[in-house]
Order: C-alpha cells, then sequence, then structure tokens
C-alpha cells in the first residue's frame, strides 16, 4: 500500500509516495535522490545511514519512511548551507574521511554528538553524572565512546577524533 508523505530535506518541503514497509534511507535515496546517507549494513550496525532528524541523530536504515511524516532530515549535505560546517571543515583538516564512504554519517555523528554533549547528555563513559560536563571537558575516550555506533573500514578513527576535538574546542 503506497503512502504520500512530507519531509523537509535539508531545507526543501518534499512530498514522496512510498510504500508502508519503505524505510527512510530510502525513501531519501532511492525516492528522493539524496545520496548524502549512505546504504552500508542496512541493520543500524555501521552508521553510514546517519542523519539529523528534528535536530537529533538517528540512523535512516532501521526507520520507517511513514513513522516520520512531517519531519525535519538534515544530512551531511544540508549543513554545507552557506559554506562547510565546522565539522566539515574540521574532517578536512584532519584528514578524516579517508575513502569518505562513512563520512556523511560520521559528520551527522559527531554534529549531533557535539550537540548533545553541550546539553550535558551523558554517555555510558561518563565518570561523574552530577558534575556537568562542558564540550571543552570530552575526553578521548568520551568521544569515541559517543561516536562508536559509526564505523569507518578505512581507519580514519584518529583524524576523526582530531576533527571532534576541534570543533568541540578541547
Amino acid at each position: 500500500m503506497d503512502t504520500t508523505i512530507e519531509l523537509t530535506v535539508d531545507g526543501e518541503r518534499r512530498a514522496v509516495t512510498v510504500d508502508t514497509r519503505t524505510t527512510l534511507l530510502d525513501a531519501l535515496r532511492e525516492r528522493l535522490g539524496n545520496t548524502s546517507p549512505k546504504k552500508g549494513c542496512d541493520h543500524g550496525q555501521c552508521g553510514s545511514c546517519t542523519v539529523l532528524l528534528d535536530g537529533r541523530r538517528h540512523l535512516t536504515c532501521l526507520a520507517l519512511a511513514l513513522s516520520y511524516d512531517g519531519a525535519e532530515i538534515t544530512t551531511a549535505a544540508g549543513l554545507a548551507r552557506d559554506g562547510l560546517h565546522p565539522v566539515q571543515q574540521a574532517f578536512l583538516d584532519h584528514d578524516g574521511y579517508q575513502c569518505g564512504y562513512c563520512t556523511p554519517g560520521q559528520v551527522c555523528s559527531a554534529v549531533g554528538m557535539l550537540d548533545e554533549a553541550s546539553r550535558d547528555a551523558p554517555s555510558h563513559v561518563t565518570e561523574d553524572l552530577d558534575v556537568p560536563t562542558t564540550l571543552e571537558d570530552l575526553t578521548d575516550s568520551e568521544i569515541r565512546e559517543r561516536m562508536s555506533g559509526n564505523l569507518c573500514r578505512c581507519g580514519a578513527y584518529p583524524g576523526i577524533l582530531a576533527a571532534v576535538r576541534q570543533v568541540a574546542g578541547a
């Protein structure tokens, strides 16, 4: 059964007709032609499909498009509206992209992660939940844990870590 939904993708309101079983990733890539989020594992394990969904990082391969009717989606391509986003620039500065396949998901995840950390959202390795954490306080282990849902097969992790540290001001 096909249903028409509306999504705002990278600032543009779009109507798209999808089968009720269509993932958000497939709606973006196959129906709307937005190839920024990548199809990697299709099981929510690699993070290459990560976008910002209503401002929060989200895997699109596990989300049914129908569930997000009216949502606002920002892809890595949409972050660069008036020049490169600071996270994108930091990835370039620190060679945090190698082959580039995982880069859009890594960038969206980093932007979302930095927002979460700025709101003092704890992670699994946050030591003291009673002490607010600033972006400058993020340790390497804290950044690694917060980015652990995004895999890089090329091993660009040192560059990715350096890029996130640069934007965090740490």
